[in-house]
């Protein structure tokens, strides 16, 4: 695919910079093979369908940027924690991660940062990313979780607020180790959980840990020539006989954000693509208009950046000519884009 053809004019008052005064208060585009509607996500628990699976990324966002400085000039640092790294042999109060560092002087090997009470090493450099000892008295979660800051993506042009702790986090998070939220999840509540429960639609969980490459704008011109984002991703047992079931009954697979549809489709069932198996791995899955969806049947998604691979994951789902239009559509109303902003029921595979 072209990647010209993902791009589109987003006027800046277009990005959502902030969250709404409610988390089911944003406003929905349903997206249909012959027409859009109008209406409110609050309303998005009675539009599933009957018998359904709704799948969600229960991934928990972590306060991964580290703001200190360097210890030999007290230059200002700033660490991104990208990957937590598994070291066989760890010390006490210590953890080693790939990162992301931006100083006015290069991060070498050997260099020290102080960030509150976290002592951050660079001990290597990995093509783009650096490998960081990160060391605290009393546990480096505990110091992440005190002196880090929430991780807003970088187009919001913004430091992070109090409210985006909670905000930038869907209610069901569990597991930590996403750098960026699964967006479409923001707009989830309890409330909207226990609706789709009242109405016999089943809930499922993924695990897939959002990096920062989910935001990196397609620089070539072929986008089979975009290196992609390596993810980790984790499909339970209880998940695959979850769907398994929901096929045994006629339902739909209905997946909350594109990090879910990346977790089923990577996860997918060689003897039948309908069905996923239990997997724990890394994913770099590309899907673009032409690719063919195997387990997931429905879409809840948020309205993505021009030229990025999530866009074109949502023009697979529902046909480009049919995504652009209602992008046209969705500027010219007024909708919210990107992180905090409003989204998009695809109801069915429309491709």
């Amino acid at each position: 695919m072209k990647t010209s053809l993902l791009d589109y004019d987003l006027p800046d008052d277009r990005i959502a910079t902030h969250p709404p005064g409610e988390r089911d208060a944003a406003r929905l585009l349903v997206l249909e093979r012959s027409r859009r509607v109008h209406a409110r996500f609050v309303d998005w628990a009675e539009l599933v369908p009957d018998g359904a699976l709704v799948v969600l990324n229960d991934t928990r966002v972590i306060r991964a940027r580290l703001i200190g400085e360097r210890r030999e000039t007290g230059g200002r640092v700033e660490i991104l924690l990208v990957q937590k790294v598994a070291d066989e042999s760890p010390e006490p109060d210590t953890e080693t991660w790939l990162a992301i560092g931006r100083a006015n002087r290069p991060l070498r090997p050997g260099s020290l940062i102080d960030a509150g009470a976290l002592s951050i090493e660079v001990t290597a450099r990995e093509e783009e990313l650096l490998r960081v000892v990160l060391r605290a008295s009393g546990g480096v979660a505990a110091a992440i979780e005190r002196h880090g800051h929430v991780p807003l993506p970088p187009y919001l042009g913004r430091p992070d607020e109090p409210r985006d702790v909670e905000r930038y986090q869907t209610v069901f998070a569990r597991t930590d180790g996403s750098v960026a939220a699964p967006t479409a999840g923001l707009h989830v509540t309890r409330s909207t959980l226990a609706r789709l429960e009242a109405r016999g639609v089943s809930i499922g969980f993924v695990t897939l840990h959002v990096g920062p490459g989910t935001f990196r704008p397609v620089s070539v011109s072929d986008l089979d020539e975009h290196p992609m984002h390596s993810e980790r991703f984790d499909v339970s047992d209880e998940l695959a006989l979850a769907v398994r079931r929901t096929r045994a009954r006629g339902g739909k697979v209905v997946a909350v954000g594109t990090t879910v549809v990346r977790a089923l489709e990577s996860a997918r069932d060689p003897g039948d693509p309908s069905l996923v198996v239990p997997t724990t791995a890394d994913t770099k899955l590309l899907i673009q208009p032409g690719y063919v969806f195997g387990p997931v049947d429905a879409l809840l998604t948020n309205f993505h950046q021009p030229r990025s691979t999530l866009l074109a994951l949502v023009a697979a789902f529902a046909g480009f000519e049919r995504v652009v239009a209602a992008y046209e559509d969705a500027i010219a109303a007024g909708y919210r884009f990107l992180s905090y902003g409003d989204a998009m029921w695809i109801p069915e595979r429309l491709s």
